[in-house]
């Protein structure tokens, strides 16, 4: 924003300022220095544009990268605990990620994590939500005012998408083609319950149960208020529902 304006004076200066301009330019102009004015201030942007774009993203899939994910996760945390309203992680873990890259090598291994995060990226759609990869072969969908039923539907839709890539992986000990394993936490934070860390926490266990329990499966939790597991689901060749004791 540039302030082009025949007032001189100090204060009126001062007013743009804390405007938030950009630049300040008093009457009366001359055009040409106007314009080279204005494509620095231009390159300026999108150099800072860019610059962004490389902080938060991830090169080799275009999502968000972790930074981006723990601010992000860090705000909603915040506006769900403000509206009372749940909010839900997806971990997810390529199984077997390894064995792909030793079989095939290391630039397949690259296309198959690309692959992935592109169908992450048409998976998280609706406003606020953000797919991110977590680290390595992992990757993490951040779901705001969403419940355990309705992030449990989206991890069933991500894993759908992901099979439907058809990536051979004759290597997995589950299936011939690339697979996922899946935990996801959901929480309708208070004021004086769980932190962010602990949802984390909670989707890492359910990863982490999926992983142990045979992969290429979905895990679910929900965290109560108070701190304890209320129900837990596992999705994959078959569905279980059971209770937990809260606090266990």
């Amino acid at each position: 924003m540039i302030f082009v304006t025949g007032a001189s004076g100090a204060l009126e200066e001062d007013a743009c300022w804390g405007a938030g301009a950009s630049d300040f330019v008093a009457k009366p102009i001359n055009p040409t220095t106007l314009r080279h004015r204005v494509r620095v201030h231009i390159a300026f942007k999108r150099q800072s544009d860019l610059l962004r774009q490389f902080a938060f993203s991830d090169t080799l899939t275009g999502l968000a990268n972790r930074r981006q994910f723990d601010l992000s996760a860090a705000e909603e945390w915040q506006r769900a605990r403000r509206q009372r309203t749940a909010l839900s992680i997806v971990l997810i873990d390529v199984d077997y990620f390894k064995r792909y890259n030793d079989r095939y090598g290391h630039p397949a291994g690259d296309r198959c994590l690309a692959s992935i995060g592109m169908a992450l990226h048409t998976t998280a759609v609706r406003p606020g939500d953000l797919a991110a990869r977590y680290g390595g072969e992992e990757f993490v969908l951040l779901l705001p005012a969403t419940d355990q039923a309705g992030a449990l539907n989206l991890a069933e839709l991500a894993a759908g998408k992901i099979r439907a890539l058809a990536i051979e992986h004759d290597r997995s000990d589950v299936a011939g083609l690339v697979s996922v394993s899946i935990g996801v936490a959901s929480l309708a934070p208070d004021g004086d319950g769980p932190v962010l860390q602990d949802l984390i926490d909670l989707a890492d266990l359910q990863l982490y149960r999926a992983k142990s329990e045979g992969r290429a499966r979905i895990v679910s939790a929900r965290l109560a208020p108070a701190g304890g597991l209320l129900k837990q689901r596992v999705a994959g060749d078959c569905k279980l529902d059971f209770e937990l004791v809260p606090g266990e």
